[in-house]
Parts: structure tokens; C-alpha cells; sequence
């Protein structure tokens, strides 16, 4: 079926529709990972958003159960250069075309996603909309939402650990990321965005955690405000979307990138250290340095543009960083035993 991705500022870039064949909307983001495309559609740091892939072939090693990172894909759209028509994969249990179908994801191939990334890239953030029908059908909508309350858990969730009891503070948080927690022993509850500072404390935690998420982090004020009362009393660590809460709570100010980062190979130093990782990332919204309170530095840098990719507080046991860590298990450990041992003394 014949379809078209119209952008806000009216540029259109044809191709076929496959998966779910429908209409979908939303911010159009670019990913630059040659693998991990089930990944990507499952990670609810994407929702409401459409999902440009710049690897050429997509879906050549099919889906299975074990890779999905939420309960459900959340992108609101996909866009591939070419579509793989069968896949081969020992662990693989259906096809791309059959996943995105099932769950009402709409894709669309034969795209040319060189020319759609150079344009994103030049112009910035724009919003667009998968359709079959005619451009004269398609409508955009600008309006703009919580998305974090759409993808927290409803209810506290328990998980027993011999470490330190961490409250995490769900806003989007994706599987890999809560199975590194609790590989790290910690006893965890996973508490949904909108508690209350009350509400956190009655579980005397030794620790806050905060998730990753989709979205402007100054949606989310509740969040900020309670991030704000606990400064001083507990030890606060986050990453991604917790990064940038963590940072408005201390008093900077975030601001939309041009075109984000998005991807699994992007250079970051250790400021301290002089340690480089290779990371992966997946965020649209950045840490306007000069903000940042005198007693907060930056403790992690992209070596591509110079961003901040971290922070530490001088005195107070709060630190996050922008990147995901749970993909090496290097990272992993560096990260995560320095949040155990802040909270053991």
C-alpha cells in the first residue's frame, strides 16, 4: 500500500505502508543503531514519538519475547529504508511486518531515510504524520501532553534484594535497566510518578532512583517539586529523563535539542577519570550548562558536541548521568556500585 510521511513544515517523503496499515502522528526522531530495533519500539522513552531508523535493513533477525523493554511497543510510528521480508534467527519467534501489525504500529518502507535524517538534522524537531491518504486528509496535531503519566506504572511494585531499599521512581523505565538494579542486589519498589514526597518516605528508603522516560522533563512540575523536597535527606541518583529532573530540582534549566541523541555509539568522558564510553542514548531535551548551581559540576561530557552527559552534586550524595549504563556491563557496575556504596556509608 502506497503511503507518505508529511511533516509539520509540509515536506513529504513517500513510500509503503506495512504493519499496521492506518494513520499515526507524532515527533519524528532519528536512531542511528545498526541493531536493536525491538528495543527501540518497546522502550517507552519513545512514546509519542516516530521512529526514523538510518541502518539501511531492518528486521532481518526477527522479534522474539526476551528483547521487548516495556509491556508493549510505545513509538507511534516506524520508518525503515527497506523492510527485510523474512527473517533468520535462532531466538526469533515472528517477523517485524507481524509485530508492528499486531500492535496497531504503523510502518512505513522504501523510505529515503538519508535524505529524512539530513532534513531533521537541518531543520530541528518537526512532527509528522504516517498516512495513506491523500495530503489534503492529514492533519497534525501540535498539542502536547504528559506522556510520563502514560507509561508509570499504576501500582507499587516489589522487588526483594539483600542491598540497600531504593525507591525508583517509575517514569518510563525500561526492563534492562530495572534488571540491572536488581542484579546489584538492591531491594527495590518501583513507585508510580506521581507519589508524593509523603508517600516515598513511608517506605523508609535508603535511596531514590530515577528512571528514564519519554518527553519534556518540565512536564512533569509534581515530579520536580518532590525531587526538590528530598534534596538533603536521601541520596538521589537518575538517568536519561531522571538526569534532567534531577537537574531542574537544583535549579538549572533544560532546553530542546536540535536533533538529540539518539543511538548506541555515542563517545562520553568521564570527566574525573579521563575515561571514555562507548554509550548508548536515546534523548531530545539537554542540561543548559550554564545554569547549573556552583555547588553542582559536570562529571560526564559527549566527546561529539561537547553536551552534558552528567552531573554531581559537591556536597550532597546526588549524581545522574544522561546516558543508559545498562548496556555494558562495565558501565553498569561503575555506576550502580557507586549508588550502593553512597547508601551503605
Amino acid at each position: 500500500m502506497a503511503g507518505v510521511l508529511i511533516l509539520e513544515d509540509g515536506t513529504c517523503f513517500p513510500g509503503n505502508v506495512f504493519g499496521y496499515r492506518g494513520q499515526s502522528q507524532g515527533e519524528v526522531v532519528i536512531n542511528t543503531g545498526i541493531l536493536g530495533y525491538q528495543e527501540i519500539l518497546t522502550d517507552p522513552t519513545y512514546y509519542g514519538q516516530i521512529v526514523v531508523l538510518t541502518y539501511p535493513l531492518i528486521g532481518n533477525y526477527g522479534i522474539n519475547p526476551s528483547d521487548n523493554q516495556g509491556l508493549k511497543p510505545y513509538v507511534q510510528g516506524l520508518i525503515v529504508r527497506e523492510n527485510c521480508s523474512y527473517y533468520n534467527n535462532w531466538r526469533a519467534t515472528g517477523s517485524l511486518e507481524n509485530f508492528l501489525a499486531s500492535n496497531g504500529i504503523v510502518g512505513l518502507e522504501g523510505v529515503d531515510t538519508r535524505a529524512l535524517s539530513r532534513h531533521i538534522r537541518a531543520k530541528g524537531p518537526l512532527k509528522g504524520i504516517i498516512t495513506s491518504a491523500s495530503m489534503s486528509q492529514a492533519i497534525i496535531s501540535r498539542n502536547t501532553k504528559n506522556l510520563v503519566q502514560e507509561v508509570t506504572t499504576q501500582e507499587v511494585k516489589y522487588f526483594p534484594g539483600s542491598g540497600p531499599k531504593v525507591v525508583v521512581i517509575d517514569l518510563g523505565i525500561k526492563k534492562d535497566i530495572l534488571e540491572a538494579l536488581k542484579r546489584k542486589g538492591f531491594e527495590i519498589y518501583l513507585v508510580p510518578s506521581w507519589f508524593s514526597e509523603e508517600q516515598i518516605l513511608a517506605f523508609n528508603p535508603q535511596g531514590i532512583f530515577l528512571s528514564n522516560g519519554p518527553g519534556d522533563p518540565k512536564d512533569v512540575p509534581e515530579v520536580i517539586e518532590v525531587v526538590k523536597s528530598l534534596i538533603g535527606k536521601l541520596p538521589i541518583f537518575g538517568i536519561a529523563l531522571g538526569h534532567q529532573i534531577i537537574s531542574l530540582a537544583l535549579g538549572a534549566n533544560t532546553y530542546k535539542m536540535k536533533f538529540g541523541h539518539r543511538g548506541v555509539n555515542y563517545p562520553v568522558q568521564d570527566v574525573l577519570t579521563k575515561r571514555v564510553y562507548i554509550t548508548s542514548q536515546n534523548h531530545g531535551y539537554e542540561i543548559e550548562e550554564a545554569t547549573l548551581p556552583q555547588d553542582v559540576f559536570v562529571s560526564h561530557r559527549n566527546l561529539n558536541d561537547g553536551t552534558m552527559e552528567g552531573l554531581r552534586h559537591k556536597f550532597l550524595p546526588i549524581f545522574s548521568i544522561q546516558y543508559h549504563p545498562e548496556v555494558s556491563s562495565e558501565q553498569e557496575d561503575l555506576v550502580f556500585k557507586e549508588f550502593h556504596e553512597v547508601m551503605v556509608g
